[in-house]
């Protein structure tokens, strides 16, 4: 069973490429699959449809996870850093008339994936999860408080153990959860802050963390045969 794990979009479709080159089994898409600085908003759009239409292909499994550049894009949500004020629209009819294929949270055996990371602060603290399944638990909070997703602490770039899955940043997240159930239980794989290198020997994170928001340098990871890889591209393409 391979699985590949795609970091933030932001309207890029090198997908396309990585799942011709792997073909995968099961396609993790991070996500963030609006707001780039320099693809316009016709071809963001473009773009998550295609990713849409690759999903309902069924060829492979195919999760689509909510990141922060499109959460503010939901009514009622915040504006972020990037928020393009002109496609707000259509990028939230897309999300609305798509909701069913997008979820917060996903899990696979103890390898935990959301957009930033999941928190103690935030799951248990704030939200009060006891021992029920953890995706369906965080899923379930998106699905009937989604609010609980919004910016939630002091630090302007998400820095805190406060934050949600969807703004943690990596030293809180590591921070936050030592000496927890999460970081004994799971590994977790999360994109949100650009990274130099996805660090596949997890000298950084322990083993624990895997940081994938990187295809701005050609970086992906894999997980096949019960071991993480690093898969590259040419960023040429």
């Amino acid at each position: 069973m391979k699985t590949v794990f795609i970091g933030d979009i932001h309207g890029r479709d090198v997908w396309k490429n990585i799942i011709e080159i792997e073909k995968p089994n099961r396609v993790v898409f991070i996500g963030d699959y609006f707001d780039s600085f320099d693809i316009s908003p016709a071809e963001q759009q473009y773009n998550f449809k295609e990713i849409i239409e690759f999903k309902e292909k069924g060829e492979c499994e195919v999760i689509m996870l909510i990141g922060n550049h499109d959460f503010h894009y939901y009514p009622g949500g915040e504006q972020y850093s990037g928020y393009q004020r002109g496609a707000a629209p259509a990028n939230r009819q897309l999300l609305e008339e798509n909701k069913h294929h997008l979820q917060m949270c996903y899990l696979m055996d103890n390898i935990l994936c959301s957009h930033a990371g999941i928190g103690h602060d935030w799951l248990v603290v704030q939200n009060g999860y006891g021992d029920e399944p953890i995706d369906e638990f965080v899923n379930h909070i998106w699905q009937y408080r989604p609010n609980s997703f919004m910016f939630f602490g002091l630090d302007p770039t998400g820095d805190s153990k406060t934050q949600t899955p969807i703004w943690i940043r990596p030293l809180s997240l590591l921070r936050g959860n030592r000496n927890t159930f999460l970081k004994e239980k799971y590994i977790q794989i999360v994109g949100h802050t650009q990274v130099n290198m996805i660090d596949i020997k997890g000298k950084a994170t322990g083993g624990n963390y895997y940081l994938i928001d990187a295809l701005g340098i050609g970086e992906y990871l894999i997980h096949e045969d019960g071991e993480f890889k690093l898969g590259k591209f040419n960023i040429e393409i």
